[in-house]
Order: structure tokens, then C-alpha cells, then sequence
């Protein structure tokens, strides 16, 4: 993940020289459409800055019983993803609410369902680590109030029912006599079935069936019985049954096992058959189905999200939520591998706002670990600002001819005194390089000058940045690594001709943890350079300096309060200036996806807040804007919401 912060000031990047905006620590809120961004055709992204995905694994259901499906996607241990359908059952319009609904605590994987019969949907998933906990619903269809039960769920005999924590339980009624079966895929390939005990719903208690659950054994094309799955109930050929879709590690596919018996006798003794029959699905594995209704017309469509197994998950870095629609013919056929589609160049990025070809506005600029299109390289994609500098309007102009290399981490400063950005280049294993600047400011083209310019003592994944830290007129190196600390280079050359000289390799003494990526930038306002630190896991950390311009002293402050996702790469520059700062960020783990937030101190508070229960909704005085179409075709939600959720604190 990489934060991007835009203010009213001169602007900097990652690793960027230049003036740096003040940075305010508190009081930031995310959003996913505060900038438009499109395609290299001009085609709008439906949700540009919502960050991506990358293990999604989605569900469908109507949360507030407005007669249409909202959508949730877990992407990360504990939080759920929710997106309200603001369209119609026949229309899905789909909207951001927040990256943890209501702040539950998931594990690994999560069901909505109805246990306790009252019409409402209830929750399971994991218990940390491979139970099953249980959230009753204690609110109503329209309003969901979840109350965690304090046991895990146990079984008929009062022992935690035990679930692989990396495979993706079901529910489903099989044997259609009113008692919800909870069906849990084991690594071998078979399945176990619990029903649930009659008159527990309120705190279920599930009855042991069976652990070969119709004699299932799912053996996959590499001869290994050992996998992580996911699976779903659903039915596939309208029957009136339930067939059984199942995805696992080491099936690049999707299987679907049909019911060949009845409703209340049901018969999945068939063999697995692929999905669809003909072009089957082919991925990199681990293929979670979610069947779903939606577009409304009595069909159920297909949604896979592609959560990387056994063949190579950089494939499916980015093009991993697959949507099959359901022909009238009854077959299915893709529609999109990015259902929730947005930039996204493919895993771990970093991010730079840099104005790329002197119009004096921002530019977008995202490096990423392996380019999905291309695996024996990393990839530096550039997004255009098409707009104004008030107003920016990015739109993707390919990528920078920088290389071969993984682990991309540019840093911008004029190294050769001509005026023009040039480019020093982190790697993943081969140091720094300097790439020169051979085009012009308006249209830059940078070549290889020292493919090794800076290599360090130790340690991979180098992350530079470059300011003036001494106040002597040219510009000094903080580069860091996969070690978590710092790596100090003073210039003594000049600013047109630099030699970067070790001062220190544990720079300060700082040790972030791991992965450490380094922003200088003035980030109190007092005119000297500060440190705000990336790392694998908690946000960023933030260095003051308490000393001057000239001499620093770095010590550790309040880092600003941002709800950032692993591998924080911090970055900052200025895109708006309309009385409030913005901030944006890119990326989670494998993900290269740009997300952004803002400062509402010095705005109205919005209609609409996340967080909060019991939800309620209520129309804003706004009236709707034509919706635009994505790349894939899903509506585009109007930028200002027609319909929101809105808070309401009350107990």
C-alpha cells in the first residue's frame, strides 16, 4: 500500500525532491471516487481508487431488505468489505461503505445465513484458529445488529465444531426438511456435514452426519489429496435442487458436482464436471464460487474470486472476480475478470504523484512486483492528469521502458543539473540504479546510466528517497529494505554530478520491522525534512526531525491516523487545492491499486458515514446524474450519492 497525500502546496512523490506539503495526522476519511480515472480508450474505472482486490472472496445477499443484493468481499484476515447496491435488483449499482463492516471480527472466511429462522441474516465464520463463531442477529432485516455468542458453535455433544481455517465453508439446506446443514471441505478432498440440532437456532447446536459427505473425494489434476477449498450450494441446472461448486488449491478450475436426486433426497454422486462445459474457467487455483441472481431475472449467475492456488497467483494479481452471466440457454458465460473494476497494475506497488510532463499539474505513476502480463519483470505504469490541477482527471499512457527488474521503487530528482527529472530505480535484489533523463520535461525518456548505482551493505527490496538533508543544494538518499531499517547516503559530489557516501546503514537507529519505505517530506510545516517510515504491517511510523534543515535530528512522533493495509509505501503531492487535504494510497500486499481518503476537517460532514449502527437510509436532496458505464459494464455510481447510508449514534 502505498499513501499518496495531495494538499495545497508544491508537491513531492515517493522518494521525490522538491517542496513538500504540510501533513496533517488526524481526522482522515477514506474514499474511493474522489478522482476520475480511466483506461487507455478513456473508459472510466467504476471504482478507481478503491484499492483493488486481491484474494477476494464475495458474497451476495440483501443486508437491508430493500428487495435487491448488496455485495461484501472479504479480502483480509478479520474485515469485510461491504458495497451497498444503491441500483435495483434488475440494475446493481454499487457503492463503497467501509473496508470492516460494523468492525466484526471474521478470521479467515465468513457465511451470511438465517440460522435462527426469523428472517434476518445471521453470521458464521472463523474462530481464530479453525472454530466457528457465530454473530445472531439481534437487529431486523433492515437494520442488522450482530451480537457475537460467546462460544464457538458446538456440536450435538457440546465439543467446538472443528473448520480448516483455509477453506470456505457452506450452508445450505440440503435435504430441503427446514434445518440449515453446515458443510465443511477438509484439505483431503472430502466433505463433512453437520444439521443443526431442532429449537437451537438462537445458539445452534449442528448434529454430526457424516465425514464423506455423499462419498466425495475431490482429487485434483496434480495427484495431491491436500488443499485449501471453498465450495457453494446452488442450483445450477434449475432442477429445484442444490448442486455443489467446488474450487481448491490445486484446481485451476471451477468444479461443479449436480444433484442428481430430488430436493428433499438429494444424490451428488456424479462426477465433477468443469465450469462452464465448454472454455472452462482457468486460473491460477483456488477458485471461490458465490452464485448470485444479479441482474434479477430468475437466474442464478455465476461470481468467482480467484483467491490463488498452485498456478502462480501473479497471474491473477489484478483480473481475479470473475463474473459468468447465466444464458437463456442455461450455460454461463464470462462477462468480466474484474467485476469491482478500478487501477490495479498487479501486486505490491508504490506510488507517485509527479508532475510527468510539465503542465503543472500531478501525475499518477504505480510500479508494481511482477507485472501480471509479463512475469520475468516488474512493471512503472503511468496515468496521465488529463484535468487540471484543481481538478484532476487521470487516465492510463502505458508504461515506462525502465528495465527488467522486480520490485520497482522509483524515486525523482533532477540528478544531472538539466533541468528535468531523472530516475533512481529500487529493486528487488540488485540495489539502486540511475536511469537519466534523455527526453525533455515535457516528454521524458529515461535510459540506464548505472544499473547498480547504490548497492547496499545487505538486505533486498530497496526503497529510495531522495532531499536535501544537509542543506547544501543537492540531494541526499534514504533508501530502505526488507530489513526495516534505514540506509543514510550524504551527496558529496554536487547536484549535477552525485556520489552518494554511506553515513549509516542503521540510520537513527530505526527498525520499523520489516520492509521499510522511506518519505522525506516536511510533515509539521516547519520548513526542514521529516520521515514518514512504510512497512509490512501497521501503517506507517513518522520521524520528526526536532533538529533544522541543515542538521537533523530524527525523533519518533504520532503517526498520522490512517486505516492503511499492509506494506505501507508512503508518498505525498498535491492534487487538490479547494480547502481541504487529501490523501490516497495504494496498495496491500500483492495489490497495486491507488486508494484515497480525505480530511473532512474543513468540510460539511457528509450524509454519509460508516461504522455506525443501527443503518438507516434516507434520500439526500441530490438529484441523479446519467450513470456512466465501466470497462465491464456495471453502472457507475453517481460521484455525489443519490441514496446513502447516513449516521445514526444512538444506542
Amino acid at each position: 500500500m502505498a499513501v499518496v497525500l495531495a494538499s495545497c502546496a508544491p508537491s513531492t512523490g515517493v522518494g521525490s525532491s522538491g517542496p513538500s506539503p504540510s501533513v496533517e495526522t488526524t481526522d482522515w476519511e477514506r474514499s474511493v471516487d474522489g478522482a476520475f480515472a480511466a483506461d487507455e480508450d478513456g473508459v472510466p474505472f467504476a471504482f478507481p481508487f478503491l484499492g483493488g482486490l486481491n484474494v477476494p472472496r464475495p458474497q451476495f445477499v440483501d443486508i437491508d431488505a430493500d428487495g435487491d443484493l448488496d455485495l461484501f468481499v472479504q479480502e483480509r484476515t478479520n474485515d469485510l468489505m461491504f458495497l451497498e447496491n444503491v441500483g435495483s435488483a434488475t440494475a446493481a449499482v454499487f457503492e463503497w461503505r467501509t473496508d470492516r463492516f460494523m468492525n466484526l471480527g471474521l478470521g479467515e472466511w465468513n457465511r451470511f445465513t438465517d440460522l435462527d429462522a426469523d428472517g434476518d441474516l445471521d453470521l458464521l465464520a472463523e474462530e481464530p484458529f479453525s472454530y466457528v463463531r457465530y454473530y445472531r442477529n439481534d437487529g431486523s432485516p433492515q437494520a442488522p445488529a450482530f451480537v457475537l455468542l460467546p462460544d464457538s458453535v458446538l456440536d450435538a455433544e457440546g465439543e467446538p465444531v472443528f473448520s480448516d481455517r483455509q477453506n470456505i465453508p457452506s450452508v445450505a439446506d440440503i435435504d430441503c426438511d427446514g434445518l440449515p446443514d453446515l458443510f465443511l471441505g477438509r484439505v483431503e478432498g472430502t466433505v463433512t456435514r453437520y444439521e443443526m440440532v431442532p429449537g437451537t437456532g438462537a445458539d445452534p447446536r449442528f448434529r454430526f452426519v457424516t465425514g464423506r459427505f455423499e462419498d466425495i473425494e475431490i482429487v485434483n489434476q496434480l495427484g495431491s489429496l491436500h488443499g485449501a477449498n471453498s465450495m457453494a450450494f446452488a442450483d445450477h441446472d434449475g432442477d429445484g435442487d442444490a448442486d455443489l461448486y467446488w474450487g481448491d488449491f490445486f484446481e485451476p478450475g471451477l468444479l461443479i458436482i449436480e444433484n442428481r436426486g430430488s430436493c428433499d433426497a438429494p444424490n451428488l454422486r456424479s462426477a465433477p464436471g468443469p465450469v462452464p462445459a465448454t472454455a472452462p474457467i482457468s486460473t491460477s487455483g483456488f477458485n471461490a464460487p458465490m452464485p448470485a441472481d444479479i441482474d434479477g431475472d430468475g437466474d442464478l449467475d455465476l461470481f468467482v474470486g480467484v483467491l490463488g492456488g498452485a498456478f502462480n497467483p501473479n497471474r491473477t494479481a489484478s483480473d481475479n472476480f470473475h463474473l459468468y452471466e447465466r444464458l437463456a440457454d442455461g450455460t454461463v458465460e464470462l462477462r468480466t475478470t474484474r467485476y469491482l473494476d478500478g487501477i490495479d497494475v498487479g501486486s505490491e506497488s508504490l506510488t507517485v504523484l509527479r508532475d510527468l510532463d510539465a503542465d503543472s499539474d500531478l501525475d499518477l505513476l504505480i510500479s508494481n512486483k511482477i507485472d501480471a502480463h509479463d512475469l520475468q519483470r516488474a512493471s512503472l505504469y503511468r496515468f496521465d492528469n488529463v484535468g487540471t490541477p484543481t481538478e484532476p482527471r487521470f487516465r492510463a499512457a502505458g508504461t515506462f521502458d525502465v528495465g527488467r527488474d522486480y520490485h520497482m521503487a522509483p524515486a525523482f530528482g533532477d540528478l544531472d543539473g538539466d533541468g528535468d527529472d531523472d530516475l533512481l530505480l529500487g529493486t528487488w535484489n540488485k540495489g539502486v540504479a540511475l536511469l537519466l533523463n534523455v527526453g525533455t520535461p515535457e516528454a521524458p525518456r529515461f535510459t540506464v546510466a548505472d544499473s547498480q548505482f547504490v548497492k547496499l551493505t545487505r538486505g533486498s527490496n530497496t526503497t529510495p528517497t531522495l532531499g536535501d538533508l544537509d542543506a547544501d543544494g543537492d540531494l541526499d538518499l534514504v533508501i530502505g529494505e526488507a530489513s526495516g531499517t534505514l540506509n543514510y547516503y550524504r551527496n558529496i559530489g554536487s547536484s549535477a554530478e552525485p556520489r552518494f557516501e554511506l553515513v549509516s546503514d542503521e540510520y537513527g537507529g530505526f527498525d520499523v520491522g520489516r520492509r521499510s519505505a522511506p518519505t522525506l517530506v516536511d510533515a509539521d510545516g516547519d520548513q526542514d525534512l521529516d520521515l514518514i517510515v512504510g512497512r509490512e504491517t501497521g501503517g506507517v511510523s513518522f520521524f520528526r526531525n526536532v533538529g533544522t534543515r541543515a542538521a537533523p535530528e530524527f525523533e519518533e512522533a504520532e503517526a498520522p491516523d490512517l486505516p492503511l493495509w499492509s506494506f505501507a509505501t508512503p508518498s505525498f503531492g498535491e492534487i487538490w487545492c479547494q480547502g481541504r487535504e487529501q490523501v490516497g494510497c495504494s496498495t496491500w500486499k500483492r495489490a497495486s491499486r491507488p486508494l484515497l481518503s480525505e480530511s473532512h476537517a474543513s468540510r460539511p460532514q457528509p450524509c454519509s458515514r460508516i461504522g455506525h449502527r443501527p443503518l438507516t437510509k434516507r434520500r439526500c436532496p441530490i438529484a441523479p446524474p446519467p450513470l456512466p458505464r465501466s470497462r465491464n459494464g456495471v453502472p457507475i455510481a453517481p460521484r455525489r450519492r443519490v441514496l446513502k447510508w447516513c449516521a445514526n449514534r444512538s444506542p
